[in-house]
C-alpha cells in the first residue's frame, strides 16, 4: 500500500494591518524608532521603505522616518511578512560587540563609538552599534538610541536602558536642555570673534540620491520655509599649523549641523568626506600623519540624570588618531 503524502503545514495567517494608539510609553519617540521596536526582525531597509512609500499612517497622514510620535497619535502599520529563517539569518549575521563605557547604571549606559561605526542599521547599513549591543547583551530587556552621530563622528553616544529614561532623556534633547559639545579640527585660522553661528539648514536629497544639507543664507530663498533654525556656538580650543581646533557646542541638533555650519563658514572639518576639501583629505590620508578620518568627536554631554534629577556630565577622550595629530600639528606651528 503507497505511503500517503505527509500533510502540507498550515499556512500561517495573512498579516493584517495593525493601528496602534501612542501611550505615554512610546510618546516622543521617532516613528522609524518606534516601527524598529514593533515589527522586529523585519529589516531595517523594509521599514524605511514602507515608511517612505507612505504605507504607514499617522493620524491617516504620510509621515516622515523623524516624525515624533504624540500621546494619542495613532499609527496604521501595514502587514508585514518575515519568514523565520530570514529573521534567524539577519540575526545571525550581527556580530556581538561591547563599546568602551563612559557611564552606566541601570537606567542608561554612555558609550564612546569609534568613528566609522554607524550608530545603527539601514540606508544601506546592515547594523550598527545598538544591534551589535543587543547582541552582545541578550539579557537585557531593553536598549534604545536616546540620540544620533554620523557614522564618521565618533565620541559619546547615549542608550537607554529603560523606556521612561529614553522618554525622559529625548524629551530634554527635544527641549535643548542638554549641553552637547564636540572637537573638530578645521582647515584655516578661524577668527576670533566668530562665536555664534545662526544659521537655517534645509536637508535634501541630491542626484546622486543621497541626503544632503546646505545652509539657506535668506528668506528669498525658494526653501526658506522648510529650513530649520540652526544655532551652532564656537571656541577656539587651539591654533595650530594650518589648522584651527574648535569647541562647538550645538543649541538645535539637525542632521550634519557642525559639518555644514563650519564649511559654510569657510571652514571645513578635517577628512570630511562629504562637505571637506577632498584633495587636503587625501594628502593628510596619504602623506606623513596617515589622518584617514573625519576629525568630528562628540567631547562632552551634559543632562539631568532621569531619575535622580542631578546633573550629569560626561567627557569622551580624544580617540588616540586624533590626539596624535593634534601633537604632530603643534610641532610643526
Amino acid at each position: 500500500m503507497a505511503a500517503l503524502p505527509a500533510p502540507s503545514p498550515a499556512a500561517s495567517p495573512a498579516p493584517a494591518v495593525r493601528r496602534v494608539l501612542i501611550d505615554e510609553g512610546s510618546a516622543g519617540q521617532r516613528l522609524d524608532n518606534f516601527l524598529l521596536r514593533e515589527l522586529k526582525g523585519v529589516p531595517k531597509t523594509h521599514v524605511y521603505r514602507v515608511i517612505r512609500a507612505g504605507e504607514v499612517r499617522v493620524n491617516k497622514g504620510r509621515a516622515q522616518a523623524d516624525t515624533r510620535l504624540e500621546l494619542g497619535d495613532e499609527v496604521r502599520i501595514p502587514p508585514v511578512r518575515l519568514p523565520e529563517r530570514v529573521a534567524e539569518e539577519a540575526k545571525a549575521f550581527v556580530p556581538a560587540r561591547e563599546f568602551p563605557v563612559l557611564f552606566e547604571d541601570e537606567h542608561l549606559l554612555a558609550v564612546n563609538k569609534p568613528a566609522g561605526v554607524a550608530v545603527h542599521g539601514g540606508s544601506g547599513v546592515s547594523f550598527g552599534v545598538i544591534e551589535q549591543l543587543r547582541q552582545a547583551r541578550p539579557q537585557a530587556k531593553f536598549l534604545e538610541l536616546v540620540h544620533r552621530l554620523d557614522k564618521e563622528t565618533s565620541g559619546l553616544l547615549l542608550i537607554a536602558k529603560k523606556r521612561s529614561a529614553l522618554v525622559d532623556l529625548q524629551d530634554q534633547f527635544r527641549e535643548r536642555e542638554t549641553g552637547k559639545t564636540y572637537a573638530a579640527l578645521v582647515l584655516g585660522d578661524w577668527p576670533e570673534n566668530k562665536k555664534v553661528i545662526d544659521l537655517p539648514l534645509l536637508k535634501f536629497i541630491g542626484s546622486d540620491g543621497e541626503r544632503w544639507v546646505r545652509a539657506v543664507e535668506n528668506s528669498h530663498d525658494p526653501h526658506a520655509e522648510q529650513a530649520k533654525r540652526s544655532i551652532s556656538l564656537v571656541k577656539v580650543a587651539q591654533r595650530l599649523q594650518g589648522h584651527s581646533l574648535l569647541d562647538v557646542t550645538i543649541k538645535t541638533g539637525r542632521t550634519h549641523q557642525i559639518r555644514v555650519h563650519l564649511a559654510h563658514a569657510g571652514h571645513v572639518i578635517l577628512g570630511d568626506p562629504k562637505y571637506g576639501d577632498f584633495e587636503h583629505n587625501r594628502a593628510m590620508a596619504r602623506g606623513a600623519h596617515k589622518f584617514d578620518r573625519m576629525f568630528l568627536h562628540a567631547k562632552r554631554l551634559r543632562f539631568v540624570h532621569p531619575a535622580s534629577k542631578q546633573e550629569i556630565e560626561l567627557t569622551a577622550p580624544l580617540p588616540e588618531e586624533c590626539a596624535q595629530l593634534l601633537s604632530e600639528l603643534s610641532l610643526k606651528k
